[in-house]
């Protein structure tokens, strides 16, 4: 899709739903997601942590089964809570790749 065929769409939405447009758009320029990374060999190439094998579906599995932030960083001493919301944030930017993985990864 194109900008000019998404402009329509975007004139229509709400005021509230412009600012979060907005600042999704900003948070996507200055590499919001930089603590997360793919590596190719390292966990089937899934979205782990920087310099982890902690894979973001993991942790979006633990808060599921109602760990809390507090829970998860203490198990996993290595992570900061930075990483936690870095990881939230690229889940619900890729529900999608997380939704499959945490499915594939239930199945093992």
């Amino acid at each position: 899709m194109t900008l000019k065929e998404l402009q329509p769409q975007l004139l229509a939405l709400s005021p509230e739903e412009k600012t979060q447009a907005i600042q999704f758009l900003a948070q996507s320029l200055t590499n919001f997601w930089s603590g997360i990374q793919k590596t190719p060999g390292v966990m089937g190439g899934e979205a782990c942590i920087r310099q982890t094998r902690i894979p973001v579906w993991l942790l979006i599995s633990y808060r599921r089964q109602g760990a809390s932030d507090a829970h998860i960083l203490e198990g996993h001493p290595d992570l900061s809570a930075a990483d936690l919301v870095n990881a939230f944030a690229y889940a619900e930017a890729h529900v999608d790749e997380i939704e499959t993985a945490i499915h594939e990864n239930e199945e093992d």
